[in-house]
């Protein structure tokens, strides 16, 4: 399993529609991918916007957001799970 982690800043007046982006737009797009297991959202009080999502393998990326709601483009990080 892959574990991507997305993560954007949201301009101050677009932190609410940047959330509805993301739940309404972009998750939408991945959900429906065979590899796609579970996606969870959550908020910051500082404007950031994380997307944790699990993959069986080859993650999708998310679409970019629109440029107004986003302070610094998005980034994102892939992670395994460590055997311990």
């Amino acid at each position: 399993m892959i574990v991507r982690m997305w993560e954007a800043r949201a301009e101050p007046y677009g932190f609410t529609d940047l959330i509805t982006w993301v739940c309404d737009t972009a998750l939408p797009e991945l959900e429906h991918d065979p590899l796609h297991l579970s996606s969870e959202v959550f908020s910051s009080t500082d404007h950031r916007v994380v997307v944790i999502s699990k993959w069986r393998s080859n993650p999708r990326a998310l679409p970019e957001p629109p440029a107004m709601l986003v302070a610094r483009p998005p980034h994102s990080w892939d992670f395994t799970q460590v055997d311990r």
